[in-house]
């Protein structure tokens, strides 16, 4: 699938594997060559599976990247450096054989919301079943599904009201966890590498957007650098640094104020909006995630940025270290999401709080005969201080416009 973004085809994962590949192959002397089938219109790439552990990975993926630094002139763009650490061919992180998701912190790095309780996807059930009964289709597509466990509760819910799920997913080995959990719903669940032309359904993303590379802005002394990486050469081993050139890319927003302000834009995000925008022909679209408001974004006390590295259920703010080995997120800018939408040509159907949006859609019904536990594990769902209120929930829609009940109360359309 190609990402469209202001006439321009983004860096995706097929074209970091086809960058890889010919740099592997162009290599002499202990290069790390691997095999792959890819096309530039392909959303993920089909790679053979590494034997190799995640350490030993993250040195090929150093010393990959490292040459692709090289090939470029000695600095790339952060989101060119983000895309490699996570999506690279058996290397990155995504694709490596690993367990990023789960309530462990000695076998996983983070949790989201259908690990913790099942109540989340069950209610979010009811929304799916009212968008597809509005819009008249019958099927659904998440991207990034994780372990699978939201698309399991989904169609234990459903049933066969959705006839057909499609999963698209850069990660071959999440892939191969999902196609176990999903076993019993084979037939009714399918896997594609690439978008076709038009298409019609329900679209689900949870903590997807969040996971997109994207661009840092550093504003020094009045002045806005683009911040990539480079090798730093007064280091005998490969160590990586950052380093700010001038740039014209700006923030939606200005900040208020003059002092130095570290940020992010998020063209990758808004490419895949255009593509949403582009394709689907009728349906409606669900995105979940963490994130802000433009204005909330860009405050001028949040001079640091939002971006984020997890790993063993622990948070870091270094992306240069472990590169391969963990996560790397930032915060969603909603009323980009909103403003591209609607400039594609879609309709923004409601936005607001993760906790809003479960109450309004049945949650505490559905819990009133729930364990303690399973209550207590739905409290951090809706807890302000937890993921209730950092969490936001935004709905889109082709055609004709309507009202999802997800957004009857606590709607923050308006803040966008």
């Amino acid at each position: 699938m190609i990402l469209k973004g202001k006439g321009t085809a983004w860096l995706n994962a097929a074209q970091v594997a086809l960058e890889l590949r010919l740099l592997a192959q162009a290599s002499r002397g202990g290069g790390v060559i691997f095999k792959t089938q890819y096309s530039t219109s392909s959303w993920c790439s089909k790679v053979t599976q590494s034997n190799t552990t995640p350490a030993s990975n993250s040195d090929k993926l150093q010393a990959l990247m490292a040459r692709v630094i090289e090939n470029a002139g000695g600095w790339i763009p952060f989101d060119r450096f983000m895309a490699l650490a996570l999506y690279a061919p058996t290397l990155g992180y995504y694709s490596q054989s690993i367990q990023p998701i789960g309530l462990s912190p000695s076998s996983s790095d983070f949790v989201t919301a259908p690990e913790m309780s099942r109540f989340f996807s069950q209610t979010l059930a009811r929304s799916v079943l009212e968008a597809l009964d509005q819009t008249q289709t019958d099927e659904v597509w998440e991207f990034g599904a994780g372990n699978g466990t939201m698309a399991k509760e989904l169609l234990s819910s459903l049933g066969h009201r959705i006839r057909r799920y499609v999963i698209v997913d850069v990660s071959m080995s999440l892939k191969e966890r999902q196609a176990q959990v999903l076993a019993e719903f084979k037939d009714q669940v399918t896997w594609v590498h690439e978008l076709p032309p038009n298409f019609e359904g329900v679209v689900l993303g949870n903590e997807v957007l969040d996971a997109m590379p994207i661009k840092l802005l550093q504003r020094t002394k009045g002045v806005w650098l683009e911040r990539g990486v480079s090798l730093d050469p007064s280091r005998e081993n490969m160590e990586w640094r950052f380093e700010d050139r001038e740039s014209p890319l700006r923030t939606p927003l200005e900040p208020e104020g003059f002092h130095d302000y570290l940020t992010e834009i998020h063209p990758q995000a808004e490419a895949f909006i255009n593509t949403l925008a582009d394709r689907l022909t009728k349906g409606a679209v669900f995105l979940i995630d963490y994130g802000f408001p433009e204005k909330e974004y860009y405050h001028p006390e949040r001079c640091q940025g939002t971006l984020m590295c997890h790993r063993a259920h622990l948070s870091d703010t270094n992306p240069l270290v472990d590169v391969g080995l963990k996560d790397i997120t930032a915060h969603v800018n909603f009323s980009s999401v909103a403003l591209t939408a609607q400039n594609a040509g879609m309709n923004v159907l409601g936005y607001t709080t993760q906790a809003h949006f479960l109450i309004n859609s049945g949650l505490l019904d559905l819990v009133q005969d729930a364990s303690l536990q399973d209550k207590a594990m739905v409290q951090k769902l809706i807890a302000e201080h937890e993921m209730g209120e950092l969490f936001k929930v935004i709905a889109l829609g082709v055609g004709e416009p309507w009202e999802p009940m997800g957004f009857a109360h606590g709607d923050r359309s308006h803040t966008l």
